[in-house]
């Protein structure tokens, strides 16, 4: 299968302005890529592009006062299956843990474990582990969620998700990430493209996706709160804790979006 994807995205600085971006296809991806994944600039830009501490690609910029766009079109192979089911997946201890998942068992900025530990225990506690239980989760994160793009907010966290029982893709995500990691089993946000492949047509405008990954068995599973069922096609761009460490864009300084265009389509 192969797949274009892509964006064009707009800001107005009222001054020159410092950003972070994470917009460039994860490099677990590269190789599957067709044509280069270039992150472009108008007017043009120098970056400076680097490895984050999650290994995400990432780009420092100093956007101008006024307009700036930045935009990117490529195509990229892929496998054509759905995402991996593994009902047998086993849930480690602890102690049994690599140290390098065990941060995905913390609470952090949208994840708020102190608030849900009671609330996940009282309602999961009972349930056998592995992936019965992250199942259990989805089910529960995607019949509690109502989801809706006039609701996003980038303030909303696991919590309030919980109570306010709306949201958009990251909301769903962070409410399962952090009922994940109440019950002990690791778990780290993702971000990237998911267009209507090998299922109806959405005819909302395209978006980038948010999901996650838990660790059983020894290795990561991907799990999707929000359509809660195996999809195809995901484009891996980032992972970390929570949508902080992922943002597509962080401005240290005043911005305003002024246009936002997602491209995710397999190529016939």
């Amino acid at each position: 299968m192969r797949i274009r994807a892509g964006y064009e995205i707009s800001y107005s600085c009222p001054q020159p302005t410092p950003m972070i971006l994470t917009l460039s296809v994860h490099p677990s991806r590269v190789n599957d890529l067709e044509s280069v994944d270039r992150v472009n600039f108008s007017p043009d830009l120098p970056a400076n592009t680097y490895h984050d501490s999650f290994g995400n690609f990432c780009h420092v910029i100093q956007a101008p006062a006024g307009p700036v766009t930045m935009y990117a079109d490529f195509v990229i192979r892929d496998s054509g299956a759905p995402d991996e089911y593994a009902p047998d997946a086993v849930q480690h201890p602890l102690n049994e843990l690599p140290v390098e998942v065990l941060i995905f068992l913390l609470g952090s900025r949208y994840c708020e474990t102190d608030r849900l530990s009671d609330i996940a225990w009282s309602m999961f506690g009972h349930l056998p582990k592995g992936w019965p239980l992250v199942q259990a989760i989805c089910d529960f994160v995607h019949g509690h969620i109502k989801f809706n793009y006039a609701d996003a907010s980038h303030l909303r966290t696991a919590y309030d998700g919980y109570n306010e029982k709306r949201g958009v893709c990251r909301d769903f995500a962070h409410l399962a990430i952090a009922l994940c990691r109440c019950m002990n089993i690791p778990a780290r946000y993702c971000t990237g493209y998911l267009g209507d492949i090998g299922v109806p047509k959405d005819p909302n405008p395209m978006d980038f996706s948010a999901w996650f990954e838990v660790f059983l068995g020894g290795r990561w599973y991907t799990f999707d709160a929000r359509h809660n069922k195996p999809r195809i096609g995901r484009i891996l761009m980032a992972r970390g804790r929570d949508a902080t460490d992922v943002a597509i864009l962080t401005s240290f300084g005043p911005s305003m979006l002024t246009g936002f265009k997602v491209i995710t389509e397999e190529i016939e």
